[in-house]
């Protein structure tokens, strides 16, 4: 079997939602500067500074 388990990845805390999302492969060179779940989320982020 090839890869690593979902439950092996990094996760993170949605800094709108608070809701915890997992690393995704498209994320891979830039998963430090990640902070939202989704595009949705990102589009209702508030007060960032």
């Amino acid at each position: 079997m090839k890869g690593v388990a979902k439950a092996d990845l990094p996760t993170k805390l949605c800094a709108v939602c608070g809701r915890p999302f997992t690393w995704r492969k498209k994320w891979a060179k830039v998963w430090d500067e990640v902070r939202y779940c989704s595009d949705a989320c990102r589009g209702r982020r508030s007060g960032e500074t």
